[in-house]
């Protein structure tokens, strides 16, 4: 059976991809869960007019998250700490940290955006990565200095 896809699923397709499945995988679980449409001529059209719509979607995300990264590009945070004798953190600075002084500063973003691979645990000035989008990563200054 020909079935249309709505969403991407895993190990088979992309959205608006016309694949060959059996009926039974079709009918019981892609069917009914809205993965997918069954590939009529009606259903094609309406597939097409979906991608439209999710590509100048997808166009005003990338577009919003672009003017928030030219902005982001300019912004320097910093965190002054307590620090022991060899210029190590008593504490570390975590990407909660970084989201809570972006939110201050009127920035909208969720500490999982940030990519922080490990807590800041030392003295120094750091670039970190920031995903809005999956092709928009502007990167901040942190600032870590002596309280």
């Amino acid at each position: 059976m020909e079935v249309i896809l709505r969403q991407a699923v895993e190990k088979l397709g992309h959205p608006g991809d016309i694949v060959k499945v059996s009926a039974g995988y079709a009918r019981n679980y892609l069917l009914p869960r809205g993965f997918a449409y069954e590939a009529t001529t009606g259903n094609r059209k309406r597939i097409e007019q979906e991608r439209q719509r999710l590509e100048q979607a997808e166009e005003a995300r990338r577009g919003s998250a672009s003017e928030q990264a030219t902005r982001l590009e300019q912004v320097s945070l910093t965190f002054s700490a307590r620090v022991g004798d060899e210029g190590k953190l008593f504490g570390s600075v975590t990407s909660a940290d970084i989201a809570h002084q972006l939110e201050a500063q009127g920035f909208h973003i969720e500490k999982r955006q940030i990519d922080l691979h490990e807590p800041i645990r030392a003295l120094g000035v750091y670039r970190v990565p920031i995903r809005l989008h999956a092709d928009v990563h502007p990167e901040i200054k942190v600032w870590v200095i002596k309280q």
